[in-house]
């Protein structure tokens, strides 16, 4: 079952713009990776991860514009809502793509399972922003 652009939008609390956004960043770190782990380039895991960071970036970027356009007119509860779950979920990956980063440069001896525990909240924070949607 394949869902709408309309259902992913009010699911993810996201707009067309940063899904857009992470799924190019996506794109671009998947062709780095091939490239870095078939040795086809040498550059280091930081290097690879450069698309991830800066979709990261760009994304609290946006949501502070929409903070202040929301504010500006006058939907003040609404607007610190948005931000505060929109930085808690940014925030969330970028932790996970830190210690995953740390860990495939070899900078950590944490287990995957640590590593994957932004994840595990960041779903967790989604199945309860799903549900509040109905």
């Amino acid at each position: 079952m394949l869902f709408t652009l309309k259902e992913i939008v009010k699911w993810l609390g996201m707009t067309v713009f940063e899904i857009w956004l992470h799924l190019l960043s996506v794109f671009l770190f998947t062709i780095l990776a091939v490239l870095k782990h078939e040795g086809a380039v040498n550059i280091s895991w930081w290097y690879a991860f450069i698309p991830l960071f800066t979709c990261d970036g760009l994304n609290t970027y946006f949501c502070l514009i929409v903070f202040i356009r929301m504010f500006k007119e006058q939907e003040y509860r609404q607007a610190a809502l948005r931000l505060l779950s929109s930085l808690m979920c940014v925030t969330l990956i970028f932790v996970f793509k830190i210690l995953l980063c740390q860990k495939l440069a070899k900078q950590n001896e944490l287990s995957y399972s640590e590593i994957l525990a932004p994840i595990f909240i960041l779903l967790q924070v989604l199945v309860i922003k799903a549900c509040q949607v109905h």
